[in-house]
């Protein structure tokens, strides 16, 4: 027989199951979706809109797939239209989001920008990831990729911290403006925490099935 507390913990688990792929997860791995007042699916990243929701994995292919196979309706017990571009919206809701922490925790003075100043907290362990604009120069990189070995050893960790790209060329300009750059990093505090984990969404979000983000990220 079923205790209250045990009904209480299914609920909670059911409630953040992704319906693609029917697999149990937290908060940061999936993708919350309601209903909009006008019937259409909405996604929720911030997880804070009213109403029934339900949880898709968050990678582009499942949500993809999610609208292809019309799984929100059974999900949300009523008629929703998933409009056929919500892969892109999700999209472009993460990267903004992203950008808005990286402003966030600039004015927290979390993220530095500029190689030397990258290289510093890279080598002090202050810094918690570092990051490259698609297009930087592979000099610089390289560089970079040589400070975050080095305090590896030094520390004795079990490897580099990670070296993320999260914006394409032209996205980095457009949507940071003046705030752009090359090389970056996130330093520690709640706002870099919050930088790290929107940019290892975005970049598990567009990865290819299967490779988890990988691609843009190296831990070399």
């Amino acid at each position: 027989m079923s205790t209250p507390r045990k009904v209480a913990e299914e609920a909670a688990m059911n409630a953040r199951t992704c319906i693609v792929t029917r697999n149990a997860g937290g908060p940061d791995d999936l993708i919350r979706f309601v209903a909009g007042p006008d019937g259409k699916v909405v996604p929720d990243l911030k997880r804070e809109l009213p109403g029934r929701g339900c949880w898709v994995t968050a990678e582009r292919w499942a949500v993809d797939k999610a609208v292809s196979k019309n799984l929100f309706s059974r999900a949300l017990k009523q008629k929703v239209e998933a409009p056929a571009d919500l892969g892109d919206m999700v999209d472009v809701l993460l990267a903004r989001n992203l950008a808005g922490m990286i402003n966030m925790a600039r004015k927290a003075g979390e993220f530095v920008t500029g190689s030397a100043k990258v290289d510093l907290a890279v080598r002090s362990g202050a810094a918690l990831a570092v990051f490259h604009a698609a297009d930087a120069a592979p000099d610089g990189r390289r560089k970079l990729d040589q400070a975050r070995k080095a305090f590896c050893l030094q520390m004795e960790t079990d490897g580099p911290i990670p070296a993320l790209v999260p914006f394409g060329a032209a996205e980095i300009d457009t949507l940071l403006h003046e705030n752009a750059f090359k090389h970056a990093a996130a330093l520690a505090g709640k706002a870099g925490e919050g930088v790290v984990k929107r940019a290892m969404m975005l970049q598990r979000y567009r990865a290819a099935p299967g490779t988890e983000g990988k691609a843009a990220m190296t831990n070399k």
